[in-house]
């Protein structure tokens, strides 16, 4: 199911530590307000958005639910890394759809031990891809698509950071 805007609001201004009051003070608008958009009973002016985004600290984008792309977090806005997911995704030209999940806590289990990460999505090959690299990206503060291959087959590999 896919988050609505009212969803992501609430789950953002959480994250920012606001609360409604908080939000409805900066915009100078009633707390109502802000509780009738978090329960998608109505939706603020798109007059307000940009000041939405940089009140809640996000991209006006991830505000309205697109997929952000890679995106440097400064550390005290950082989530623990051993709570974060490396997603893997392919899709070969063949119409073959692979998914990978796997907590960057695995990730780092394989790393540490100078293991490969098992990753096998078909004919699609992920041999190339520096893992530990994108580990200490991440370390660093790195989010979001930090991958995006399409061969000369039509095969599309995206790696990403959650």
């Amino acid at each position: 199911m896919q988050e609505t805007f009212g969803q992501r609001l609430q789950r953002l201004r959480k994250q920012a530590n606001l609360t409604q009051e908080d939000v409805a003070a900066k915009l100078n608008i009633t707390y109502q307000a802000v509780s009738k958009w978090e329960n998608d009973v109505s939706a603020p002016d798109i007059s307000v958005l940009n000041e939405l985004s940089d009140i809640l600290d996000v991209s006006l984008d991830e505000l309205l639910g697109k997929q952000p792309s890679m995106q440097y977090v400064s550390e005290q806005n950082r989530k623990d890394i051993n709570k974060m997911f490396l997603r893997i995704k392919v899709l070969s030209s063949d119409g073959d759809k692979v998914n990978v999940n796997l907590p960057l806590a695995v990730v780092k289990v394989f790393l540490d031990s100078g293991m490969e990460i098992p990753v096998s999505a078909g004919k699609v090959s992920l041999d190339g891809i520096n893992f530990k690299q994108i580990y200490e990206l991440v370390e660093s503060g790195v989010v979001g698509k930090i991958v995006e291959v399409e061969s000369s087959d039509g095969d599309r590999v995206e790696i990403w950071v959650e």
